[in-house]
């Protein structure tokens, strides 16, 4: 991890995701915003220009150490937000939740939504995106350094067939490694309209990308919607993002 990703996360907060959230979440400066897997928080680092006293929580140690350095006093607790005892590290509630790109990696995403739910204010808001799990580039296999980073559902493959192409390419073992249990615990958009019913959250807002809003960031190219049709949106939706409430 280095700098460049505390940077890209506050340039995309201020030119996306602060805007976002200004206009679906009523009073949205005025609310204790907590991040879950907050990375080198650079989201955070961009709500404090705004005044704001934000949380973040991250499963990386590394990270944190880098986001201390780089934006010194944040709010920041190195945890796990499926252990049933992290509310501890906050003063609840929080009137809105971030899970950017997390829950697809989450195994148990019961007890994370659920301790996630139990740390915030009733009627509270939890944003969250994720690449559906049959898509593209689930397997986030675009990070990698041979060939294989343009080759679009990779990760469908057969494990053996994806590790012995990495071989053959000169890839990172973590990326083709990575990119057999990303399609293992990966999240569907099926799995996770059940899922979040079950938690307890209705949905406000739900977008699908065929283009994510972070591409116009990273490669200039604009955000796109993906048509949003059963079981084909599985396979060619980039990103799915979504506004929830806490049902009370």
């Amino acid at each position: 991890m280095s700098e460049k990703h505390f940077i890209e996360q506050k340039r995309y907060a201020e030119s996306y995701l602060i805007p976002y959230l200004e206009r679906h979440v009523p009073g949205f400066r005025g609310r204790r915003v907590l991040e879950v897997g907050c990375a080198e928080a650079g989201f955070l680092a961009a709500l404090t220009g705004l005044g704001m006293r934000p949380a973040g929580l991250e499963l990386e140690s590394s990270r944190v150490d880098l986001s201390r350095t780089l934006h010194p006093g944040l709010d920041l607790t190195v945890g796990d937000i499926t252990d049933p005892s992290v509310g501890r590290h906050f003063k609840a509630p929080f009137g809105v939740v971030v899970l950017r790109d997390v829950l697809e990696h989450v195994t148990d995403r019961k007890a994370a939504l659920r301790n996630l739910r139990d740390l915030m204010e009733p009627g509270g808001y939890l944003y969250v995106t994720f690449p559906p799990r049959f898509s593209p580039f689930a397997g986030h296999h675009q990070n990698g350094r041979s060939l294989l980073r343009f080759w679009p559902w990779l990760h469908l493959l057969p494990a053996s067939w994806i590790q012995s192409l990495g071989r053959m390419l000169g890839e990172y073992p973590h990326i083709t490694q990575n990119a057999v249990l990303n399609f293992r615990i990966g999240l569907s958009i099926r799995a996770f309209e059940r899922l979040i019913r079950d938690a307890g959250f209705h949905p406000v807002v739900r977008e699908l990308f065929l283009f994510r809003p972070v591409y116009a960031l990273r490669f200039g190219i604009p955000a796109r919607h993906a048509w949003n049709l059963p079981v084909l949106r599985e396979f060619w939706t980039f990103g799915c993002e979504c506004l929830l409430a806490r049902s009370d």
